[in-house]
């Protein structure tokens, strides 16, 4: 019997294995988060009386929301005391998260970095809420508030995400004319090409953890990040190229150096123009780019 409620526990926990993966990606923004997430998960599942369990993936999610929300809280130690600016755990993707317009956009670096400024129990709402349409009730359970403190809360975040997402829902198809724009620029070392790409307020993020060499903070206006670019190429020691891929749903840069990764370049397009750059270096967060992260919002 125990051997047999045991496989009923694993058949469940696989068949929603890539949903719950989803929930604490979005929630951590850190891939090797969410597989510890996911191991936390099972191990409390497998003590859990199937038999008692009405709605088995909602009862799985709330576990995986509680366990994310305890390790929001611990790395909001590590990164205070991250070195330099700190940006999402890129995944590459397949077609199907492109083609999946919603999941695409709450995936997006742009997106992830807003949901930065919220607090632990805003973002866990917000995730569950706007991306997953999770209902208040099944939230309440899973955060240990009352609904309508979640109805309170939804709206807060809400407001809040809304203020700082883009204004206008960009299509694949226009990113990657950004970004070919961007890289022909990059390439023919041409700072007008660089200009007429980048929005005046564009802004640089570099994530290098302190294990490369990255800028310590944001840099802002079209000159200043077209004389970085431009100037970073003079010093860079061997050979530089870039090779169109598809990150969190999104379109972005897959850069390498004599062959080998040195980093994701995902982009923030409104208009035509580049308004947000995101360069992650950082080696730890490069290890789920050699094959594809299943992800899905059911």
């Amino acid at each position: 019997m125990r051997d047999h409620t045991a496989d009923a526990a694993t058949e469940v926990f696989v068949a929603h294995r890539n949903l719950l993966f989803t929930v604490a990606y979005e929630m951590l923004g850190s891939a090797a988060d969410a597989e510890d997430v996911l191991q936390e998960t099972w191990l409390r599942w497998v003590k859990v009386d199937l038999e008692q369990v009405h709605d088995q993936r909602a009862y799985l999610v709330r576990i995986t929301t509680r366990q994310s929300l305890n390790r929001l809280r611990s790395m909001k130690r590590r990164k205070e005391a991250y070195i330099g600016p700190w940006l999402p755990e890129p995944l590459l993707t397949t077609s199907d998260v492109t083609a999946d317009v919603e999941l695409a956009e709450s995936m997006s670096m742009a997106l992830m970095l807003v949901l930065e400024t919220l607090s632990p129990i805003e973002r866990a709402v917000f995730v569950l809420r706007e991306v997953f349409d999770v209902g208040h009730d099944e939230i309440a359970a899973a955060v240990g508030k009352s609904p309508a403190a979640v109805r309170q809360i939804a709206h807060r975040a809400r407001r809040h995400a809304e203020a700082r997402r883009p204004r206008t829902r960009i299509s694949p198809r226009q990113t990657r004319a950004a970004l070919e724009a961007f890289q022909r620029a990059i390439e023919t070392r041409d700072p007008q090409k660089l200009l007429n790409v980048l929005a005046p307020e564009v802004a640089l993020i570099s994530d290098g953890g302190g294990l490369k060499q990255a800028a310590l903070r944001p840099v802002t206006g079209a000159e200043k990040v077209a004389r970085m670019f431009l100037g970073g190429l003079g010093k860079v020691e061997g050979t530089l190229t870039g090779e169109p891929t598809v990150v969190n749903g999104n379109p972005a840069l897959l850069v390498r150096l004599d062959g080998e990764i040195d980093g994701v370049l995902a982009v923030r397009v409104e208009g035509a123009r580049i308004t947000g750059l995101y360069y992650v270096r950082n080696p730890d967060k490069l290890t789920h780019l050699t094959s594809h992260t299943p992800l899905t919002l059911r």
